[in-house]
């Protein structure tokens, strides 16, 4: 189903031009999935810069930062001469992108994704705008096997655990995320259920309504310094501390890109919390 879909994938989203009188070479990432498709199509020699979310594959980070994907700044894009900006659906502030449109520069907006299908309309969109229709059909075929392997592992589970996945408990303030996020999307593909179906998108997270949420699992993005939070943080938490996820220390932490991205690790990464799942599932079973 998935390389159905992928072969019929072949419109791009140019907000200018619609054509490129030659291959684009000057080219800047504005999305970390972005970075990582380039990368993978064998194109990672066009990128001249890339936005703070972009932070794989290493190689990336010594590359100039533009800053943050949705506070980009028309001047220092323009400063770096680029014949290509390939951004993510979020990119912006919307004057931004105009101002580029204005002057001269190509601009290809990736569609956001959100399932397996989004992932290969990202790729499709990534290769066309780089002229390498060979290497995402590959990339597509090479992804969407994983993605495959990723449904059918998800399905697999006997009853889908409830995961919670936290961004920020900051100060002991829970943000979650709820429905329609790409956290939600992620723990369906690994085979799980949104804990957490009352709010949509990321938000704050009622001490009660966390209790009564009660997720087998919590799952987390990699943090460092301020940001870092322990299993004891958890357990001392007044009400994550008293969930069964807690209780039994069932805690994932990974990546953000790996796990949020939509790029072309979606179905290691689903791979990888399907593995957690079905321990968690086969605990329960024992």
């Amino acid at each position: 189903m998935i390389r159905q879909i992928a072969a019929s994938l072949a419109a791009v989203v140019v907000l200018a031009p619609a054509a490129f009188a030659e291959t684009p070479s000057r080219v800047i990432a504005a999305g970390g999935s972005v970075a990582e498709i380039i990368h993978a199509l064998g194109a990672g020699d066009r990128l001249i810069a890339r936005d703070t979310t972009s932070s794989f594959p290493p190689e990336v980070a010594a590359l100039p930062d533009i800053g943050y994907v949705r506070a980009l700044s028309a001047e220092n894009l323009i400063a770096m001469t680029p014949d290509l900006v390939i951004a993510e659906h979020d990119a912006g502030p919307p004057e931004v992108l105009e101002l580029l449109q204005r002057s001269g520069i190509g601009l290809v907006m990736v569609p956001q994704a959100l399932d397996p299908e989004g992932v290969m309309a990202k790729i499709a969109t990534v290769a066309t705008a780089l002229d390498l229709p060979q290497a995402g059909a590959a990339l597509q075929a090479q992804v969407a096997a994983r993605l495959e392997q990723a449904r059918a592992a998800g399905a697999a589970l006997p009853a889908p655990p409830r995961v919670m996945f936290i961004l920020s408990m900051q100060g002991g303030r829970l943000l979650v995320g709820g429905q329609g996020t790409s956290a939600e999307a992620m723990i369906a593909l690994a085979g799980g259920t949104n804990a957490v179906t009352a709010l949509e998108g990321y938000k704050p997270l009622t001490d009660e309504a966390a209790i009564a949420a009660n997720p087998d699992l919590i799952l987390m993005m990699d943090r460092g310094g301020d940001h870092a939070v322990t299993l004891a943080d958890i357990a001392a938490h007044p009400a994550l501390g008293l969930t069964d996820a807690a209780i039994h220390q069932h805690v994932v932490t990974m990546d953000g890109l790996y796990l949020l991205g939509f790029g072309p690790r979606t179905g290691d990464a689903a791979l990888e919390l399907n593995t957690h799942l079905r321990r968690l599932s086969d605990a329960v079973k024992g």
